[in-house]
């Protein structure tokens, strides 16, 4: 027994007597092989310094660089969207604009920016509903999915077996009966607690699936850290859906540990409806190895909005590009503000130019005023979103908690003429890391809308001033400094 033991002393010492080896090299491929941002760089450093060996095991499962890869193209359909880039290009590069809209008088540079980083085609006769309730988006939802004659594209994060998508999938089942084409488009991590017989049951009754990035033997994920965050429906090219509520009860407000659930979502008819079907198709054709850009009726037939229209870019973003596409139109937003700066999200973790440009703009005189929730559903995320809340509110910002319930609504609105909301938090994942969708919306009718909706959200606020926040328990501190730490990896 006695030689066991002393073997297994002699093993471990060799294997911890090596640790400062392996240690050096795991930082190497960290370091020179992999082209990141410096702080995140040091982030994963400081875990391997203090998880060694086990850190970089935690490196190959979160932090892989996806940079280099190029997921998502459609060729089949470069040739015309680009020649409709070019021509809305040349017109607002022009001296003498035909009919310029007041709309993006103010903003043409952002909108040419879309254009040319991303092919994000400027429409101007959409129509937009705003939801912040769950259960009035789901009901407006169920009445379009019943509605649905040709098709529908239905794409979440998070879906649940729960009340709320069994009355979803009895629609969706229903209308597959009836002939109609029925695509489930769904994320393997953030659906992670749906068995696979779930999805099965649907394929046997004419429902589509397809799940991105699946685990590998069941449970295995290796790319945990890039997760398809979008939340896109379509229906017959006749009206779409973005936004961040996702397919689960504590949506509509039946979860007791958040309560009520502020969200933001909404529904859009018009030309705009064309992006987001060619984003669920670009994201349907990867996961579920279908080409469905071969089929020119999935990409024909919108139908135009019937009231006050509103210019509308749609814009996507995810870690195959090197372009961050979302956080480069938040940070021109904020650059460009000379009034008012309004922003929701439940995770602020912003990058070093978004925070700059926020503290340029406070500085300014630019009135800036950030909500977060009350509560966290991510204790790490949350303690670095208050520790990037404080820099804010001690630069003279104007931040507030949302107390009657959970805040998961996520945009921004500048100067009462131009929002931008969508799926994507102000934060560094959200940027670089998952896959988002957002819709740029150029109209100062639907600005003053959304900054309502805000100005009656601080009726359920508490405002976190100077005061209160320097007077903080000395363990929210402790809290806040490591968590900030590590918010490039977060």
């Amino acid at each position: 027994m006695g030689n066991i033991w002393e073997v297994i002393k002699t093993i471990g010492d060799s294997v911890f007597g090596h640790l400062f080896f392996w240690n050096m090299i795991f930082a190497t491929v960290i370091v020179f092989f992999q082209r990141r941002d410096p702080k995140s760089v040091w982030a994963w450093l400081l875990v391997l310094y203090f998880v060694p060996v086990l850190g970089f095991i935690f490196y190959l499962f979160l932090g892989q660089d996806m940079h280099k890869r190029k997921m998502f193209r459609a060729k089949e359909l470069e040739d015309q969207i680009g020649e409709e880039i070019r021509r809305q290009e040349h017109q607002l590069k022009s001296k003498n604009p035909e009919n310029p809209d007041e709309g993006i008088r103010d903003f043409t540079d952002l909108v040419i920016y879309n254009l040319e980083t991303s092919g994000a085609v400027l429409s101007g006769d959409n129509d937009i509903d705003i939801f912040t309730d769950g259960n009035r988006k789901f009901d407006a939802l169920k009445e379009d999915l019943r509605k649905a004659e040709h098709f529908i594209h239905l794409q979440y994060y998070i879906i649940r077996n729960d009340v709320l998508f069994q009355q979803i999938k009895d629609i969706l089942v229903e209308k597959a009966a009836q002939g109609v084409e029925v695509r489930v488009l769904f994320d393997a991590m953030g659906c992670r607690s749906m068995k696979h017989r779930y999805w099965r049951e649907l394929n046997e009754k004419g429902v589509m699936t397809a799940e991105f990035f699946p685990a590998l033997f069941g449970r295995l994920q290796l790319r945990i850290n890039y997760r398809n965050h979008r939340k896109i429906v379509v229906v017959d090219n006749r009206v779409a859906y973005v936004g961040g509520f996702n397919i689960g009860k504590e949506y509509i407000g039946l979860d007791e540990k958040f309560g009520y659930w502020r969200d933001t979502h909404l529904r859009i008819r018009g030309n705009a409806v064309f992006g987001l079907q060619l984003r669920f198709l670009l994201d349907w054709n990867y996961a579920a190895k279908e080409n469905l850009l071969q089929n020119r009726k999935l990409l024909e037939s919108i139908t135009p909005g019937k009231r006050d229209f509103c210019e509308v870019q749609i814009i996507s973003s995810g870690p195959d590009n090197t372009i961050q596409q979302i956080r480069d139109n938040y940070l021109r937003l904020i650059s460009k503000a000379e009034k008012s700066i309004y922003i929701q999200t439940p995770y602020f973790i912003p990058d070093e130019a978004i925070l700059s440009a926020l503290m340029i703009a406070i500085r300014s005189g630019v009135s800036v005023n950030v909500m977060i929730p009350c509560k966290p559903d991510h204790p790490f995320v949350y303690w670095a979103t208050y520790s990037y809340v404080g820099d804010l509110v001690l630069a003279g910002a104007n931040c507030y908690t949302y107390n009657n319930g959970f805040l998961h609504s996520k945009g921004v609105i500048v100067d009462s003429k131009v929002l931008c909301y969508g799926t994507a938090n102000m934060d560094i994942r959200s940027f670089s890391l998952n896959f988002e969708v957002n819709a740029v919306i150029y109209d100062e009718k639907k600005a003053t809308e959304m900054e309502a909706f805000f100005k009656e959200d601080l009726k359920n606020c508490r405002q976190i001033t100077k005061d209160n926040y320097l007077t903080r328990p000395l363990m929210l501190r402790i809290k806040e400094q490591m968590c900030r730490l590590l918010s490039p990896v977060l």
